[in-house]
């Protein structure tokens, strides 16, 4: 295959492809081993959905319900281009039976639009407003896997990790804060077989980059959104800035931050263990002593658990360079 993050290569046959991805889908729950024709990105993605203990016959939760998904819509900054988002994806999603939907960066489902019909059967799989359906919750799937890797990926059918989402098939490019680089969300089409096609995968990163640059001339010079900062660069103990307080970290809670502010969706236990001390024996309990003695100093409400999540999006410097360099932007 050419492109790794296309889902079919041109003249496949997507049937042929469904049954050989459900037998390597069957071999990796069952024995933990990926057969060669997975690709790569998806393979690496059953992994991690693995160690995050999603089970292949789970579903998504809904973590926003009525006044809290109007509050969070109301205040993310993807709400600022939901209009062209619809004016760019909403009638191909309505004229071809699919589905537009917006994440945020914890890959919590803000908007789910489209055909009817589309809309009655995704609400089966809880594919809905609130749901979260990020990696770690619900595996891989292309809002969840974009928010993850931080790149346009297209996931059809059984490749999806959770088995009633495998009729699906997705394609999902992020979109970031256009000043700072900072991961905001990401937009994605869901629906049949036809969206398996390079073209699809095309389309929404193209819709992603227009939105990010339709977000920098609403708000020029201007940070898009508010939240606490992290500057770790070039120091030895970071310093967080939240509400107006400067706060310096110890090393190892400047690792922790970096570690959490680079992924949204949070870490395990044992995934941060494994981060922290990858070649010391530590046993967990020494992790939840340093992550007690960080969410004191960070006060109340910023760091979650199961799995350990910042609860505000982290501006972090080390983010800022890595996607200014992934884009190009080098000088």
């Amino acid at each position: 295959m050419t492109d790794p993050w296309v889902a079919l290569e041109p003249g496949a046959d997507p049937a042929e492809r469904v049954r050989v991805l459900h037998r390597a889908h069957d071999a990796f729950t069952e024995a933990g081993t990926v057969p060669r024709p997975v690709r790569g990105v998806v393979a690496e993605s059953w992994r991690r959905s693995a160690r995050a203990g999603v089970h292949p016959d789970g579903t998504a939760d809904i973590e926003l319900t009525d006044g809290e998904l109007g509050a969070c819509r109301a205040e993310h900054p993807l709400a600022h281009v939901m209009p062209l988002f619809r004016e760019l994806l909403g009638t191909f999603a309505s004229d071809g039976r699919h589905l537009l939907a917006v994440c945020d960066a914890r890959g919590r489902l803000l908007w789910v639009e489209g055909h009817t019909s589309t809309l009655r059967q995704a609400r089966r799989m809880n594919f809905v407003p609130g749901a979260r359906w990020s990696e770690n919750a619900v595996g891989t799937n292309a809002p969840g896997t974009a928010v993850a890797v931080g790149r346009p990926v297209q996931v059809f059918a059984a490749e999806h990790f959770v088995r009633r989402v495998q009729p699906w098939t997705c394609a999902a490019a992020p979109v970031h804060d256009p000043r700072t680089g900072r991961l905001l969300g990401a937009v994605d089409i869901t629906g049949g077989d036809g969206l398996a096609h390079p073209h699809s995968l095309g389309f929404v990163q193209a819709v992603a980059r227009a939105a990010e640059s339709q977000l920098a001339l609403l708000a020029p010079g201007s940070r898009v959104a508010g939240g606490p900062e992290l500057a770790a660069l070039g120091r030895d103990r970071a310093v967080l800035t939240a509400e107006g307080r400067r706060i310096r970290l110890s090393r190892r809670h400047s690792e922790i931050l970096v570690l959490l502010a680079g992924r949204p969706d949070g870490l395990t236990g044992d995934e941060l263990l494994c981060a922290l001390y990858e070649d010391e024996s530590v046993p967990p309990v020494t992790l939840r002593a340093e992550l007690a003695r960080l969410r004191r100093a960070l006060g109340p409400g910023l760091l979650a658990s199961r799995p350990y999540r910042l609860t505000a999006p982290l501006e972090s410097d080390v983010a800022v360079v890595e996607r200014r360099l992934a884009a190009g932007a080098v000088t």
